[in-house]
């Protein structure tokens, strides 16, 4: 994540207490800023932070974000 703050993207993660207690993807992953094009908000809702990143990442990359291993 710092490389992606390095790179002028703002980065939040969130977990939602009654989306976790209903069973509903409660991790929110959201990135956003200037290196993205067009002002793109790359945003999903998923069941766990890995399932966040595995969505965001290849998206943030196919940006030109460069994100390390």
């Amino acid at each position: 994540m710092e490389s992606l703050a390095e790179q002028g993207v703002s980065v939040l993660f969130k977990i939602d207490a009654e989306r976790m207690r209903d069973a509903t993807k409660p991790w929110t992953f959201v990135a956003s800023g200037a290196p993205l094009q067009d002002g793109l908000l790359v945003r999903t809702d998923a069941a766990s932070l890995e399932a966040c990143l595995e969505v965001c990442l290849p998206r943030l990359r196919e940006s030109g974000l460069v994100i390390p291993d």
